[in-house]
């Protein structure tokens, strides 16, 4: 059982890290070149590149933020219906009657916002954890002198491995199955 979280967890992490730092990515570059071509174009030489490097570099933190919210509802689709080491996660109906195998977003919503929350909550603790830890073994005494998006996702990621753990615990609609 432990392979299979793991490899659940992984596969889930690589697609969350993918999604996320390439949709971010795409909509800097978007906004760079937009804001590139509303400034009249001017020829590319090394203060002009700087400067471009640097409203990638200031908006792709931003758009990493809101990516990230996309990536995990999108991820959290292709956890179901995967054999891993003999188990699977199956997502069942409203009336818990039938296994859904084709699934759809809109069948993740009930199950997205229970485990967002799930989610929520293990990166507060782990937070507060950090925060702890960073208060007694080094010289910061904020959170916001350390804390940023990438802290984030590194919380997130994981808090996704022990999520999927209580997961099916935590939502009647998702059951671990043995095949």
């Amino acid at each position: 059982m432990g392979k299979f979280y793991f490899f659940l967890w992984l596969r889930w992490a690589v697609r969350l890290s993918l999604c996320s730092l390439i949709l971010a990515s795409i909509v800097s570059l978007s906004i760079t070149i937009i804001i590139y071509i509303n400034q009249g174009m001017r020829p590319l030489n090394s203060e002009v590149i700087l400067a471009l490097q640097n409203l990638f570099k200031f908006w792709f933190p931003i758009s990493w933020s809101l990516a990230l919210l996309i990536a995990l509802f999108r991820a959290l689709k292709y956890i179901f219906n995967t054999k891993i080491y003999g188990y699977e996660l199956k997502l069942y109906s409203c009336d818990l009657k039938d296994v859904l195998k084709e699934i759809g977003y809109g069948d993740l919503v009930k199950v997205w916002r229970k485990w967002f929350m799930l989610m929520i909550w293990l990166v507060g603790s782990l937070m507060i954890l950090a925060l702890f830890f960073t208060y007694i073994f080094t010289s910061f005494h904020s959170v916001f002198s350390w804390f940023s998006i990438y802290w984030l996702f590194t919380f997130i990621l994981v808090s996704g491995y022990f999520s999927f753990m209580i997961m099916s615990h935590r939502c009647k609609r998702v059951k671990i199955v043995k095949c």
